[in-house]
Formats: C-alpha cells, structure tokens, sequence
C-alpha cells in the first residue's frame, strides 16, 4: 500500500507515543481512542496507526465498532482471518523465528477500521489486538531467556514490534500504541519501541503508586537493590544502545466535573506532580522538552458522553446530542458536556 502525504514547509512531526500506566483503570483506552481519533480528524492528509497490544483488545473494539456497532463481531472477523490480522498473528510467525525477522509484509496485519466503522476517520489503520497474547507470553519470556552464544536473545525479542515497524513506518505520522497494564514481555516490546510516552493518572493512592512503579520498571529508578537495577528493563536496553522512551505527557484523568482537581483529591494529585517534577529537574533527559508542550494535561470526567461514545466506538465530534438508545435505555447526550469534551481533548492532542 502506497500513501502520498502531502508536502508542507514544516513537516509534520512522527513519533511511537505509547499510552501506559502499571495501573488499570485509569481511562487509558478511552484516552487513547479519542486522541488518535481526533488527532486523525485535525489531520485528513496524513496517515496514523493504531497498535493494540493488549490482550483484551478494548481499543479494537472501540476502533471497529464498539458495542452496539458489532465492534466484537468485526474483530472476531479479523483474529479469524488467513493470516490472522492481529498483533497476535505477527507473534505467531515470529515465535518459529525469534531472533531473526521472517519474510513477512505487515500489511497482512494491518486493518483499516473504517470499513467497519464509518465514525472512525479513514486515514487511521490498525493492529487489532488479540487474546492469543497470554498464550504466547510463555514461550516469548523463555525464547528472550535463551542462552546463545553471539546473539542478544532478548534484545531480538524486545525487537519483535521494532521489526514489524521498520518497513511501514515512514507511512505514518504519528503512531499510537495502547499497552496493556503489565509489565510483561509484549508490553515491553512496546516500550522498546516507543519514542515518547504518555502516562494517564486518576487522583488516588494505587496512581501515586504506578506512577513510582514506572519510574522503576523502566527506567530503573529507586530499586530496592543493585540486583534488580542489572537485570532492568532500561539498563538492559540502554546498555544495547537503544534510547528508552521519553515522557511526553502526565494526564491527570476524570477529575471532578465542575471543580476540577477536588480538594479530597488535591494533595494525591499535588503529590503525583511533585515527585514527577522532582524527576524532571534531576533526569530532564527522561521526559520530551515542554518549551512547546505542558507537562501535565487536566481531562474532566466524561461522564455520560464518555458511556454513549464508549458503546458506540464514536469520537466525541461523531455523537449526535440528545436522546440516544443504548442497550435498552435511553441517555441523555448533553450538548454543552459533548463540546466540553471535546475541548478536552483537543487540549491533551495539542500537547502531542
């Protein structure tokens, strides 16, 4: 497949930017989903790419329908397809060879979501996710273990997504990877192969915890013993010359609708801040240069808006105001809140 982006005087930037935090539940695949959504929508001319690497495969869902839309039926379709248009059919041709890249073409594994969904902008394509993952994290953790003289085994499996983009990449403007919330080999393949990341955060403990485990497990920050920091993910990666992903952006995630951070919040989320600013003034070559961009994005909840885009797998600019149907009910879209979040996230994808 052969895309013609047009030609500006100032071209447009291409980044991996990799949606993650060691938490569930903090709206990443939502946050992600209405980012690239509209992040394709103010940029018609250039191509963007979706990668699911998560097992549950919700941002596929959203991507190919959602739930009233046969977003379920239409990724089924495709993890049934010869071969399996999935992140998962790629690992399954890569599990035979583990350390050198097959002959492959991943536009057998790319979809484009708008065949399905006609809300979804068509200039956006997909890697579709896939459950065959946590069967396969068995064997790509012994296959990146093994011990072979002269070869970097598991430099070679952390670059399994790395290979898958190399060909295609110059196709793309801006790469979304939405990772799952473990730390297991396929989300560190992700993170091996991100330039930038973006750290969704919720005003509670278990965040302000996830945001330290981060610190840890990638960059190898505050680990309780040198044991640990020899066998880390980013001294491993760094050490194989590979540059580790920078962070972009904090978004501190469903705040309070009308009052912003709320004060039973307020000293988790001015703690989150304080311990990410520290790092910046002490490892500023961790995160990507603010001059242009904030470091922290502020998103309201988005409360029954979020619940009807959600089911229907629609950006915010695609729902209609008003009385909608939903699985039996019917809601309420209200039209000022609709255009509230889509303020949201114009904010967040200004920042990207």
């Amino acid at each position: 497949m052969t895309v013609t982006i047009k030609k500006t005087k100032n071209p447009p930037r291409s980044a991996i930017c990799c949606f993650w935090n060691n938490k569930g539940g903090t709206g990443k695949t939502s946050l992600v989903f209405q980012s690239l959504c509209r992040y394709a929508e103010q940029r018609p001319e250039e191509r963007i790419l979706a990668i699911d690497m998560c097992p549950q495969a919700n941002l596929s869902e959203l991507l190919l329908g959602g739930l009233t839309n046969k977003g379920s039926d239409n990724l089924l379709k495709f993890q049934g397809a010869i071969p399996r248009s999935t992140i998962g059919g790629y690992f399954q041709l890569r599990l035979p060879s583990p350390y050198t890249p097959p002959q492959f073409n991943s536009d057998d594994f790319i979809v484009n979501p708008a065949g399905s969904n006609s809300s979804v902008p068509s200039n956006v394509d997909l890697v579709c996710g896939d459950p065959l993952l946590e069967l396969q994290v068995n064997a790509m953790s012994t296959l990146s273990n093994a011990q072979i003289p002269g070869t970097n085994t598991w430099l070679a499996v952390m670059d399994w997504l790395r290979d898958f983009l190399a060909p295609i990449r110059s196709r793309y403007t801006m790469i979304f990877i939405d990772a799952n919330p473990s730390f297991s080999v396929y989300t560190q393949m992700a993170l091996a192969a991100a330039d930038e990341l973006v750290l969704p955060v919720m005003a509670d403990d278990s965040s302000r915890r996830a945001v330290q485990n981060v610190f840890s497990l990638v960059y190898g920050l505050k680990v309780p013993s040198e044991i640990y920091t020899q066998h880390a993910f980013g001294t491993r990666l760094t050490a194989a010359g590979r540059p580790l992903p920078k962070i972009r952006l904090i978004v501190k995630n469903r705040l309070t609708q009308y009052m912003g951070p709320a004060s039973a919040y307020a000293d988790v989320l001015s703690s989150i801040e304080k311990n990410v600013m520290e790092l910046h003034q002490n490892q500023p070559a961790l995160f990507v240069p603010t001059t242009q961009n904030k470091l922290f994005a502020d998103v309201r909840d988005f409360q029954t808006t979020g619940v009807v885009a959600f089911a229907k797998g629609a950006p915010f600019t695609k729902l209609q105001a008003g009385r909608v149907a939903l699985v039996g009910q019917r809601v309420r879209v209200n039209e000022e809140y609709r255009k509230h979040c889509i303020g949201a996230i114009d904010d967040l994808v200004a920042n990207l």
